[in-house]
């Protein structure tokens, strides 16, 4: 490749600038910020030492969200990968085994936890977009042998992330969980996008978790918080919960400052998730439009959006590249394909822009960004 004075190579790992700004991002729901309102109710917030469960506004969060999901007790948590892993340790022993999807968070992006942290297996099934069957269930089954380890507990994504927001169906989980009961194991949702399942179905938070035994829900992705997420489940359930956040340093202390974000987000910001949903379906729509990108705009049920770039002749990372460092777009990248979700710090022309970005991007092929065309860049935005 003949290069021009003052020009470079363009690579997707190495010589990319780092301080253009991100104009649009689309990288994840993980990365919104608290809107002033919520900030000012935080400032208000009643404290007190949550640890001996005297902080106030800590104890109303775990009470609006045992209420919202039909539950005897909540705890509130740092994390949803804490959730997700106390959960896990509560209803299993060590060489116990967890169905779940082959897509599921747990599995890929929780550090491999429920092995180290307590000897807990998990077993796979392969499910149609994260969505996986009662009768997948039967198969997967351990048979009762002092050789086999114990099938105890199923796990629920609901959105399924990898299954690009898919909603699993209410009357799938009453199947799926109705079968794990009949062999003695417990049930247990991921809920990190729960309220968007919610606010897509009409379904209420309630009845899906109504044959679950445990489940929680994140507050800091769509909903907006800043941190943490909320476990819900019996008072026997939480009771043991609390010994694991202890083990694993999750007592917070007078955290109450930052659950009032939370209760905030759950009086401000379900509805409007809505809205997430529809940003979603244009940009899917304005995709499908640009010469080259394949996705299926119907797939898109809630707030993220998967597509495949490779027959621009692309890679999926050079197309990220380009779309963060030409246009200050930002994607994130997914098993093999772009992915892109919409929040609350993302708006309908923030769409239009994106779109905009996939076709220009697209409809010009580009090797080399010259050091100018950064600096014109940076000084243009």
């Amino acid at each position: 490749m003949n290069l021009q004075k003052n020009e470079e190579p363009y690579s997707c790992v190495m010589d990319v600038p780092t301080d253009i700004p991100i104009r649009v991002d689309l990288y994840s729901d993980t990365i919104t910020r608290p809107t002033l309102a919520m900030r000012e109710y935080m400032c208000q917030a009643e404290v007190g030492d949550e640890q001996l469960g005297e902080d106030p506004t800590v104890n109303r969060l775990q009470d609006m969200v045992a209420e919202l999901l039909g539950k005897e007790a909540a705890l509130y948590l740092p994390s949803g990968t804490m959730c997700n892993q106390i959960a896990f340790c509560v209803h299993c022993q060590p060489g116990d085994e967890v169905i779940m999807d082959k897509t599921a968070h747990p599995l890929h992006y929780e550090g491999g936890g429920p092995t180290p942290l307590k000897g807990i297996l998990i077993r796979t099934v392969d499910g149609e977009r994260g969505v996986y069957s009662a009768r997948q269930v039967e198969e997967a089954l351990r048979e009762r042998s002092r050789y086999n380890p114990r099938s105890r507990a199923i796990s629920i994504e609901q959105t399924s992330n990898m299954g690009g927001g898919k909603c699993w169906p209410l009357e799938t989980i009453r199947e799926v969980c109705e079968v794990a009961h009949a062999h003695g194991m417990a049930t247990h949702m991921d809920g990190a996008r729960l309220l968007n399942a919610v606010v897509a179905t009409g379904i209420s938070a309630k009845a899906y978790a109504a044959s679950l035994d445990s489940l929680w829900l994140d507050l800091s992705k769509g909903l907006g918080a800043p941190v943490g997420g909320v476990l819900a489940g019996s008072k026997a359930f939480i009771e043991e919960a609390w010994r694991y956040k202890q083990l694993l340093g999750g007592a917070m202390r007078q955290a109450g400052i930052i659950a009032a974000a939370g209760i905030y987000a759950l009086e401000h910001h379900v509805e409007r998730l809505a809205e997430d949903h529809e940003n979603a379906k244009l940009l899917a729509q304005g995709l499908a439009e640009v010469p080259g990108i394949r996705i299926r705009p119907q797939d898109v049920e809630t707030n993220i959006v998967f597509f495949d770039v490779t027959e621009t002749g692309m890679t999926t990372q050079q197309f990220i590249d380009r779309a963060r460092y030409e246009h200050g777009v930002r994607f994130s990248k997914m098993n093999g394909r772009v992915r892109a979700i919409t929040h609350l710090d993302v708006t309908r022309q923030d769409i239009e822009q994106a779109i905009q970005a996939a076709r220009t991007i697209v409809e010009t092929p580009h090797t080399t960004m010259r050091k100018q065309d950064r600096a014109a860049f940076q000084q243009a935005y």
